[in-house]
C-alpha cells in the first residue's frame, strides 16, 4: 500500500482527509516520521505556503508527501484574511479571536461575500503537482454550530442556509474547499496508478 505523509499537525484536518481518502493508502502524520519542528510557512500566497511546507518535508525527510494551505478570502476586505487566516488576530492562532476580529471588521459592510480556498501541493519522487479547491459563500453576523473548526461557525456556503459548523463531517466532506482540492489529488493519484 502506498504511503504518503500529510504535512500537518492539525487533528481536524487529518480526520477530514482520512475520511476523504479512505483505505486506498496509508496516511502518515508528521509524528509518524518524527518531524517535531514547525514547518516553514512564510509565503505571501496559499500556493507558496503549500509548496514551502511540502518541499521542506521532502527535502528533510525523504518522504513522498503533500501539504495544504487554506485561507478564507473576504471580498469587501480585499481578500483578507487570506494567507493569514490562522493567525489573523495574532500568533496565538485562536479561532475565536480570529472570528471575532473578522466580524468586527465586517460590522459596517453590506457585502459579506467570501470564499474558502485550499491549495494542495503533492511531491512524489521530486515531482511537484498542485491542486486547488474553492467554495463560495458569505460571512454571517453571528456564530452558529459547533462542528468543524476555524471560521466554520460564521461561513455559510452558497445556497445552503447553514454554516459549515452546522454540518456533519460527512456532509462537509462532500462540498468543502478542501474536499474539492483533495478530490483532484485522489483522482490524480488513481490516474497515475499510485493508488
Amino acid at each position: 500500500m502506498p504511503r504518503l505523509c500529510f504535512a500537518t499537525n492539525n487533528a481536524h484536518k487529518l480526520e477530514e482527509i482520512q475520511a476523504l481518502l479512505g483505505q486506498d493508502f496509508e496516511l502518515l502524520t508528521l509524528k509518524d516520521i518524527n518531524c517535531n519542528e514547525e514547518l516553514p510557512e512564510t509565503g505571501d500566497t496559499l500556493e507558496k505556503n503549500s509548496l514551502q511546507k511540502t518541499q521542506y518535508l521532502f527535502d528533510n525527510y525523504g518522504v513522498n508527501c503533500f501539504g495544504d494551505d487554506t485561507g478564507l478570502e473576504v471580498e469587501s476586505l480585499n481578500g483578507e484574511p487570506g494567507v493569514y487566516s490562522a493567525r489573523y488576530a495574532g500568533e496565538q492562532r485562536n479561532a475565536e479571536d480570529n472570528m471575532n476580529l473578522l466580524l468586527e471588521k465586517l460590522a459596517d459592510k453590506s457585502n459579506r461575500k467570501a470564499q474558502f480556498k485550499s491549495v494542495i501541493t503533492l511531491i512524489q519522487d521530486g515531482v511537484i503537482t498542485q491542486f486547488e479547491g474553492a467554495v463560495e459563500g458569505e460571512i454571517i453576523t453571528e456564530k452558529r454550530g459547533n462542528q468543524g473548526f476555524g471560521y466554520d461557525p460564521i461561513f455559510v456556503p452558497e445556497n445552503l442556509g447553514k454554516t459549515f459548523a452546522e454540518m456533519s463531517l460527512a456532509e462537509k466532506s462532500t462540498l468543502s474547499h478542501r474536499a474539492r482540492a483533495f478530490a483532484k489529488l485522489v483522482e490524480f493519484l488513481k490516474k497515475s496508478n499510485v493508488v
